[in-house]
Protein backbone atom coordinates (compact mmCIF):
# COMPACT_ATOMS: atom_id res chain seq x y z
CA UNK A 1 0.00 0.00 0.00
CA UNK A 2 1.57 3.35 -1.05
CA UNK A 3 2.21 5.70 1.85
CA UNK A 4 1.38 9.37 2.27
CA UNK A 5 4.25 11.69 1.29
CA UNK A 6 4.88 15.30 2.34
CA UNK A 7 7.65 17.80 1.67
CA UNK A 8 9.19 16.81 5.01
CA UNK A 9 10.10 13.45 3.49
CA UNK A 10 12.63 15.24 1.28
CA UNK A 11 15.30 15.49 3.97
CA UNK A 12 18.84 14.79 2.74
CA UNK A 13 19.77 11.38 4.17
CA UNK A 14 22.91 10.47 2.22
CA UNK A 15 25.88 10.23 4.67
CA UNK A 16 28.48 11.14 1.99
CA UNK A 17 26.51 14.21 0.93
CA UNK A 18 25.96 15.26 4.53
CA UNK A 19 29.72 15.03 5.06
CA UNK A 20 30.30 17.04 1.87
CA UNK A 21 28.02 19.77 3.19
CA UNK A 22 29.78 19.86 6.56
CA UNK A 23 33.17 20.16 4.89
CA UNK A 24 31.83 22.87 2.60
CA UNK A 25 30.91 25.03 5.58
CA UNK A 26 34.59 25.43 6.50
CA UNK A 27 35.69 27.62 3.56
CA UNK A 28 32.34 29.41 3.71
CA UNK A 29 33.25 30.70 7.17
CA UNK A 30 36.06 32.71 5.64
CA UNK A 31 33.92 33.98 2.77
CA UNK A 32 34.84 31.42 0.12
CA UNK A 33 31.93 29.33 -1.06
CA UNK A 34 32.65 26.21 -3.08
CA UNK A 35 32.22 25.34 -5.82
CA UNK A 36 32.53 28.65 -7.63
CA UNK A 37 29.31 30.08 -9.02
CA UNK A 38 31.00 32.97 -10.77
CA UNK A 39 29.27 33.42 -14.15
CA UNK A 40 32.57 33.41 -16.07
CA UNK A 41 33.54 30.13 -14.42
CA UNK A 42 30.22 28.51 -15.35
CA UNK A 43 30.48 29.69 -18.97
CA UNK A 44 34.09 28.51 -19.23
CA UNK A 45 33.14 25.06 -17.95
CA UNK A 46 30.33 24.82 -20.51
CA UNK A 47 32.59 25.90 -23.37
CA UNK A 48 35.24 23.38 -22.33
CA UNK A 49 32.74 20.53 -22.20
CA UNK A 50 31.12 21.50 -25.50
CA UNK A 51 34.45 22.08 -27.24
CA UNK A 52 33.35 25.50 -28.47
CA UNK A 53 32.89 29.01 -27.12
CA UNK A 54 30.26 30.00 -29.71
CA UNK A 55 26.98 30.52 -27.83
CA UNK A 56 25.35 32.30 -30.75
CA UNK A 57 24.77 35.53 -28.83
CA UNK A 58 25.17 36.87 -25.32
CA UNK A 59 21.42 36.88 -24.52
CA UNK A 60 22.04 34.31 -21.78
CA UNK A 61 24.57 36.48 -19.92
CA UNK A 62 22.28 38.91 -18.07
CA UNK A 63 19.91 36.20 -16.78
CA UNK A 64 22.86 33.99 -15.82
CA UNK A 65 24.47 36.83 -13.89
CA UNK A 66 21.21 37.77 -12.17
CA UNK A 67 20.43 34.18 -11.25
CA UNK A 68 23.84 33.45 -9.80
CA UNK A 69 23.81 36.74 -7.92
CA UNK A 70 20.48 35.76 -6.38
CA UNK A 71 21.88 32.33 -5.53
CA UNK A 72 24.70 33.92 -3.56
CA UNK A 73 22.51 36.49 -1.81
CA UNK A 74 19.25 34.61 -1.22
CA UNK A 75 19.32 30.84 -1.75
CA UNK A 76 21.35 29.66 1.27
CA UNK A 77 22.54 26.59 -0.65
CA UNK A 78 24.61 23.78 0.77
CA UNK A 79 27.77 22.65 -0.99
CA UNK A 80 25.77 19.88 -2.62
CA UNK A 81 23.17 22.43 -3.71
CA UNK A 82 25.86 24.61 -5.25
CA UNK A 83 27.25 21.62 -7.13
CA UNK A 84 23.76 20.78 -8.41
CA UNK A 85 23.06 24.34 -9.58
CA UNK A 86 26.46 24.64 -11.26
CA UNK A 87 25.96 21.31 -13.04
CA UNK A 88 22.46 22.32 -14.16
CA UNK A 89 23.66 25.62 -15.64
CA UNK A 90 26.71 24.14 -17.31
CA UNK A 91 24.52 21.48 -18.90
CA UNK A 92 22.04 24.10 -20.15
CA UNK A 93 24.78 26.18 -21.76
CA UNK A 94 26.33 23.07 -23.34
CA UNK A 95 22.93 22.37 -24.90
CA UNK A 96 22.81 25.96 -26.17
CA UNK A 97 26.26 25.70 -27.76
CA UNK A 98 25.46 22.36 -29.37
CA UNK A 99 22.07 23.54 -30.63
CA UNK A 100 23.65 26.64 -32.19
CA UNK A 101 26.38 24.54 -33.82
CA UNK A 102 23.83 22.04 -35.16
CA UNK A 103 21.70 24.81 -36.66
CA UNK A 104 24.79 26.32 -38.29
CA UNK A 105 25.70 23.01 -39.96
CA UNK A 106 22.05 22.18 -40.75
CA UNK A 107 20.51 25.58 -41.58
CA UNK A 108 17.53 23.83 -43.16
CA UNK A 109 16.11 23.04 -39.72
CA UNK A 110 15.18 26.69 -39.28
CA UNK A 111 12.69 26.22 -42.13
CA UNK A 112 10.83 23.51 -40.22
CA UNK A 113 7.29 24.80 -39.66
CA UNK A 114 6.14 24.42 -36.06
CA UNK A 115 2.45 24.65 -36.86
CA UNK A 116 -0.50 25.06 -34.51
CA UNK A 117 1.10 23.52 -31.43
CA UNK A 118 -1.06 22.63 -28.46
CA UNK A 119 0.16 24.86 -25.62
CA UNK A 120 -1.06 24.12 -22.08
CA UNK A 121 -0.59 27.18 -19.86
CA UNK A 122 -2.32 26.25 -16.60
CA UNK A 123 -0.65 26.44 -13.21
CA UNK A 124 1.11 23.34 -11.89
CA UNK A 125 -1.17 20.85 -10.11
CA UNK A 126 -4.14 21.67 -12.38
CA UNK A 127 -4.01 18.52 -14.51
CA UNK A 128 -1.48 19.82 -17.02
CA UNK A 129 0.67 16.66 -16.92
CA UNK A 130 -2.35 14.40 -17.47
CA UNK A 131 -3.62 16.56 -20.31
CA UNK A 132 -0.19 16.68 -21.95
CA UNK A 133 0.09 12.91 -21.82
CA UNK A 134 -3.39 12.42 -23.29
CA UNK A 135 -2.86 14.91 -26.13
CA UNK A 136 0.49 13.25 -26.79
CA UNK A 137 -1.20 9.92 -27.48
CA UNK A 138 -2.41 11.32 -30.80
CA UNK A 139 -0.40 9.41 -33.45
CA UNK A 140 0.22 12.61 -35.44
CA UNK A 141 1.41 14.67 -32.47
CA UNK A 142 4.08 14.36 -29.83
CA UNK A 143 5.52 15.90 -26.70
CA UNK A 144 9.18 16.61 -26.03
CA UNK A 145 10.48 13.71 -23.95
CA UNK A 146 12.42 14.21 -20.75
CA UNK A 147 15.61 12.72 -22.11
CA UNK A 148 15.38 14.77 -25.33
CA UNK A 149 15.12 18.03 -23.43
CA UNK A 150 18.09 17.00 -21.30
CA UNK A 151 20.35 16.37 -24.30
CA UNK A 152 18.70 17.15 -27.65
CA UNK A 153 21.75 17.28 -29.93
CA UNK A 154 22.22 15.38 -32.11
CA UNK A 155 18.45 15.04 -32.46
CA UNK A 156 17.36 11.39 -32.43
CA UNK A 157 16.14 10.01 -35.74
CA UNK A 158 13.32 7.57 -36.34
CA UNK A 159 15.67 4.62 -36.58
CA UNK A 160 17.08 5.07 -33.06
CA UNK A 161 14.24 6.92 -31.35
CA UNK A 162 13.61 4.15 -28.80
CA UNK A 163 17.12 2.83 -28.16
CA UNK A 164 19.34 5.90 -28.21
CA UNK A 165 22.06 5.45 -25.59
CA UNK A 166 21.09 8.77 -24.04
CA UNK A 167 17.77 7.27 -22.91
CA UNK A 168 19.42 4.81 -20.54
CA UNK A 169 21.90 7.44 -19.37
CA UNK A 170 19.10 9.86 -18.52
CA UNK A 171 17.06 7.18 -16.79
CA UNK A 172 20.05 6.21 -14.66
CA UNK A 173 20.50 9.83 -13.64
CA UNK A 174 16.78 10.21 -12.91
CA UNK A 175 16.78 7.05 -10.79
CA UNK A 176 19.73 8.36 -8.80
CA UNK A 177 17.94 11.66 -8.15
CA UNK A 178 14.76 9.89 -7.09
CA UNK A 179 16.78 7.66 -4.78
CA UNK A 180 18.19 10.82 -3.25
CA UNK A 181 14.76 12.48 -3.08
CA UNK A 182 12.11 9.69 -3.23
CA UNK A 183 9.33 12.02 -2.07
CA UNK A 184 9.42 13.76 -5.46
CA UNK A 185 8.37 10.54 -7.22
CA UNK A 186 4.95 10.74 -5.54
CA UNK A 187 4.46 14.34 -6.67
CA UNK A 188 5.53 14.45 -10.30
CA UNK A 189 5.99 11.83 -13.04
CA UNK A 190 9.65 11.23 -13.85
CA UNK A 191 11.13 9.02 -16.55
CA UNK A 192 13.22 9.26 -19.69
CA UNK A 193 10.34 8.47 -22.04
CA UNK A 194 7.73 10.64 -20.32
CA UNK A 195 6.61 14.05 -21.53
CA UNK A 196 8.74 17.00 -20.44
CA UNK A 197 7.65 20.57 -19.85
CA UNK A 198 8.85 22.70 -22.73
CA UNK A 199 10.17 25.16 -20.12
CA UNK A 200 13.32 23.03 -20.32
CA UNK A 201 14.15 24.71 -23.65
CA UNK A 202 14.00 28.14 -21.98
CA UNK A 203 16.84 26.88 -19.81
CA UNK A 204 19.22 27.33 -22.76
CA UNK A 205 18.78 31.10 -22.38
CA UNK A 206 18.67 30.96 -18.55
CA UNK A 207 15.21 32.58 -18.62
CA UNK A 208 13.01 29.98 -17.03
CA UNK A 209 10.70 29.27 -14.15
CA UNK A 210 12.46 25.94 -13.82
CA UNK A 211 15.50 27.59 -12.26
CA UNK A 212 13.34 28.88 -9.42
CA UNK A 213 12.20 25.40 -8.48
CA UNK A 214 15.77 24.51 -7.49
CA UNK A 215 16.52 27.46 -5.21
CA UNK A 216 14.78 30.39 -3.53
CA UNK A 217 15.84 33.37 -5.70
CA UNK A 218 13.07 35.99 -5.48
CA UNK A 219 15.09 38.82 -7.05
CA UNK A 220 15.74 36.70 -10.15
CA UNK A 221 12.08 35.66 -10.18
CA UNK A 222 10.85 39.24 -10.25
CA UNK A 223 13.27 40.09 -13.05
CA UNK A 224 12.12 37.04 -15.01
CA UNK A 225 8.49 38.11 -14.76
CA UNK A 226 9.19 41.38 -16.57
CA UNK A 227 12.11 40.57 -18.90
CA UNK A 228 11.96 40.17 -22.67
CA UNK A 229 11.31 36.47 -23.29
CA UNK A 230 11.99 36.66 -27.04
CA UNK A 231 15.52 35.18 -26.77
CA UNK A 232 14.17 32.27 -24.72
CA UNK A 233 11.47 31.57 -27.31
CA UNK A 234 14.14 31.66 -30.03
CA UNK A 235 15.96 28.81 -28.27
CA UNK A 236 12.66 27.05 -27.68
CA UNK A 237 11.65 27.14 -31.33
CA UNK A 238 15.08 26.11 -32.64
CA UNK A 239 15.11 23.10 -30.31
CA UNK A 240 11.68 21.99 -31.57
CA UNK A 241 12.78 22.50 -35.19
CA UNK A 242 15.88 20.37 -34.67
CA UNK A 243 13.88 17.55 -33.08
CA UNK A 244 11.17 17.81 -35.71
CA UNK A 245 13.61 17.70 -38.62
CA UNK A 246 14.91 14.36 -37.37
CA UNK A 247 11.48 12.98 -36.44
CA UNK A 248 8.76 14.71 -38.47
CA UNK A 249 5.56 15.38 -36.59
CA UNK A 250 2.38 17.20 -37.45
CA UNK A 251 1.92 18.93 -34.11
CA UNK A 252 3.70 19.49 -30.81
CA UNK A 253 2.17 19.34 -27.35
CA UNK A 254 3.84 21.95 -25.14
CA UNK A 255 3.21 22.92 -21.54
CA UNK A 256 4.52 25.19 -18.83
CA UNK A 257 2.92 27.85 -16.61
CA UNK A 258 5.86 30.04 -17.66
CA UNK A 259 3.81 30.86 -20.79
CA UNK A 260 0.98 32.36 -18.71
CA UNK A 261 2.80 35.59 -17.82
CA UNK A 262 4.34 36.08 -21.27
CA UNK A 263 1.44 35.21 -23.57
CA UNK A 264 2.28 38.00 -26.06
CA UNK A 265 5.77 36.52 -26.52
CA UNK A 266 4.34 33.01 -26.85
CA UNK A 267 1.89 34.09 -29.56
CA UNK A 268 4.51 36.17 -31.35
CA UNK A 269 6.62 33.01 -31.66
CA UNK A 270 3.69 30.65 -32.35
CA UNK A 271 0.85 32.83 -33.69
CA UNK A 272 -1.35 29.83 -34.49
CA UNK A 273 -0.86 28.15 -31.10
CA UNK A 274 -3.87 26.31 -29.72
CA UNK A 275 -3.80 27.49 -26.14
CA UNK A 276 -5.37 25.45 -23.33
CA UNK A 277 -5.76 27.03 -19.90
CA UNK A 278 -6.51 24.56 -17.12
CA UNK A 279 -8.27 25.79 -13.96
CA UNK A 280 -8.55 24.36 -10.46
CA UNK A 281 -9.43 25.68 -7.02
CA UNK A 282 -6.39 27.84 -6.15
CA UNK A 283 -6.41 26.73 -2.51
CA UNK A 284 -5.15 23.19 -3.08
CA UNK A 285 -3.20 24.29 -6.17
CA UNK A 286 -1.06 26.82 -4.32
CA UNK A 287 -0.69 24.59 -1.27
CA UNK A 288 0.34 21.59 -3.36
CA UNK A 289 2.73 23.79 -5.35
CA UNK A 290 4.32 25.13 -2.16
CA UNK A 291 4.81 21.56 -0.97
CA UNK A 292 6.23 20.43 -4.31
CA UNK A 293 8.81 23.21 -4.59
CA UNK A 294 9.86 22.79 -0.97
CA UNK A 295 10.35 19.10 -1.75
CA UNK A 296 12.70 20.01 -4.59
CA UNK A 297 14.65 22.63 -2.66
CA UNK A 298 15.05 20.95 0.73
CA UNK A 299 17.85 18.64 -0.42
CA UNK A 300 19.84 21.63 -1.68
CA UNK A 301 19.47 24.28 1.03
CA UNK A 302 20.46 24.96 4.63
CA UNK A 303 17.07 26.60 5.18
CA UNK A 304 14.63 24.49 7.19
CA UNK A 305 11.67 26.87 7.32
CA UNK A 306 9.32 26.02 4.39
CA UNK A 307 7.46 29.33 4.57
CA UNK A 308 9.75 31.61 2.51
CA UNK A 309 9.58 29.28 -0.47
CA UNK A 310 5.84 28.78 0.01
CA UNK A 311 5.18 32.54 0.13
CA UNK A 312 7.26 33.15 -2.98
CA UNK A 313 5.36 30.55 -4.99
CA UNK A 314 2.02 31.78 -3.70
CA UNK A 315 3.01 35.21 -5.04
CA UNK A 316 4.18 33.68 -8.32
CA UNK A 317 0.89 31.82 -8.79
CA UNK A 318 -1.03 35.04 -8.22
CA UNK A 319 1.21 36.90 -10.68
CA UNK A 320 0.70 34.24 -13.36
CA UNK A 321 -3.08 34.29 -12.92
CA UNK A 322 -3.19 38.10 -12.96
CA UNK A 323 -1.17 38.17 -16.19
CA UNK A 324 -3.42 35.57 -17.78
CA UNK A 325 -6.58 37.45 -16.82
CA UNK A 326 -5.14 40.76 -18.04
CA UNK A 327 -4.36 39.18 -21.40
CA UNK A 328 -7.82 37.60 -21.48
CA UNK A 329 -9.40 41.04 -20.98
CA UNK A 330 -8.05 42.30 -24.29
CA UNK A 331 -8.02 39.12 -26.37
CA UNK A 332 -10.61 37.64 -28.66
CA UNK A 333 -13.11 35.34 -26.97
CA UNK A 334 -11.71 32.21 -28.61
CA UNK A 335 -7.98 32.85 -28.02
CA UNK A 336 -7.87 29.78 -25.77
CA UNK A 337 -10.02 26.97 -24.44
CA UNK A 338 -10.65 26.85 -20.70
CA UNK A 339 -10.62 23.42 -19.07
CA UNK A 340 -11.82 22.74 -15.54
CA UNK A 341 -9.74 20.30 -13.54
CA UNK A 342 -12.89 18.66 -12.19
CA UNK A 343 -14.09 17.94 -15.73
CA UNK A 344 -10.71 16.64 -16.85
CA UNK A 345 -10.47 14.21 -13.93
CA UNK A 346 -14.08 13.08 -14.22
CA UNK A 347 -13.91 12.37 -17.95
CA UNK A 348 -10.38 12.71 -19.39
CA UNK A 349 -11.23 11.45 -22.87
CA UNK A 350 -14.33 13.63 -23.05
CA UNK A 351 -12.29 16.66 -22.00
CA UNK A 352 -9.80 16.05 -24.82
CA UNK A 353 -12.66 15.75 -27.28
CA UNK A 354 -14.13 19.07 -26.14
CA UNK A 355 -10.74 20.75 -26.51
CA UNK A 356 -10.52 19.56 -30.12
CA UNK A 357 -14.08 20.71 -30.81
CA UNK A 358 -13.19 24.22 -29.65
CA UNK A 359 -10.63 24.35 -32.47
CA UNK A 360 -12.99 22.73 -35.01
CA UNK A 361 -11.21 19.40 -34.95
CA UNK A 362 -12.13 15.84 -34.02
CA UNK A 363 -10.25 13.26 -32.01
CA UNK A 364 -9.35 10.41 -34.35
CA UNK A 365 -10.66 6.92 -33.49
CA UNK A 366 -7.11 5.66 -32.96
CA UNK A 367 -6.29 8.56 -30.64
CA UNK A 368 -9.40 7.82 -28.60
CA UNK A 369 -8.54 4.12 -28.35
CA UNK A 370 -5.03 4.96 -27.19
CA UNK A 371 -6.32 7.33 -24.50
CA UNK A 372 -8.78 4.73 -23.21
CA UNK A 373 -6.06 2.08 -23.10
CA UNK A 374 -3.66 4.39 -21.29
CA UNK A 375 -6.23 5.39 -18.67
CA UNK A 376 -6.96 1.73 -17.96
CA UNK A 377 -3.32 0.89 -17.27
CA UNK A 378 -2.32 4.17 -15.64
CA UNK A 379 -0.94 3.72 -12.11
CA UNK A 380 -2.55 6.09 -9.62
CA UNK A 381 -0.29 6.26 -6.57
CA UNK A 382 2.52 3.83 -7.32
CA UNK A 383 5.08 5.94 -5.45
CA UNK A 384 2.86 7.20 -2.65
CA UNK A 385 0.20 9.86 -2.26
CA UNK A 386 1.19 13.51 -2.06
CA UNK A 387 -0.53 15.13 0.91
CA UNK A 388 -0.31 18.80 1.87
CA UNK A 389 -1.83 21.17 4.40
CA UNK A 390 -1.97 24.98 4.24
CA UNK A 391 -1.28 25.06 7.97
CA UNK A 392 2.26 23.90 7.17
CA UNK A 393 2.83 27.36 5.70
CA UNK A 394 0.68 29.29 8.21
CA UNK A 395 -2.17 29.59 5.69
CA UNK A 396 -5.79 28.51 5.59
CA UNK A 397 -8.04 27.52 2.70
CA UNK A 398 -10.58 30.31 3.48
CA UNK A 399 -7.72 32.84 3.32
CA UNK A 400 -6.57 31.51 -0.08
CA UNK A 401 -10.16 31.43 -1.35
CA UNK A 402 -10.53 35.13 -0.54
CA UNK A 403 -7.21 36.06 -2.17
CA UNK A 404 -8.11 34.31 -5.43
CA UNK A 405 -11.85 35.06 -5.35
CA UNK A 406 -11.87 37.17 -8.52
CA UNK A 407 -10.15 34.41 -10.48
CA UNK A 408 -12.57 31.77 -9.15
CA UNK A 409 -15.61 33.87 -10.02
CA UNK A 410 -14.46 34.76 -13.52
CA UNK A 411 -13.86 31.16 -14.58
CA UNK A 412 -16.52 29.51 -12.42
CA UNK A 413 -14.00 27.38 -10.54
CA UNK A 414 -15.64 25.06 -8.04
CA UNK A 415 -14.20 24.79 -4.51
CA UNK A 416 -12.65 21.48 -3.52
Amino acid sequence: MPSDVTFRDAELRSPPLKLLNRLGRLPARVGRNVPSLDPASVVAAACKRAGSDDLGSDSYLEPLTRYLGAIEDEADLTTFGRLAVRGMLVGALVNRIQLHAWAAVHPEIRQEPVEAPWVIVGLPRTGTSLLSLLLGLDPVARTPLQWEASEPIPPPGLADATHDLRIAAYQKQADQLLKLNPAFAAMHPTGAMLAQECVAFFMYDVRTLGLETQALVPSYGRWLETCDMTPAYDQHRTALQALQAAQPTQRWILKTPNHLWCLPSLLACYPDARVVWTHRDPGPVVTSLASLVNTLQRVFTEREDPRPTAEEWRRKARHAIDCGMAFDDGASEDWCVHVQYRDLVADPVGAVKRIHEHFDEEVSPLHERRMVAWMQERPQTAFGRHVYDPADFCWSYPELAEEFSEYRRRYDIAPE
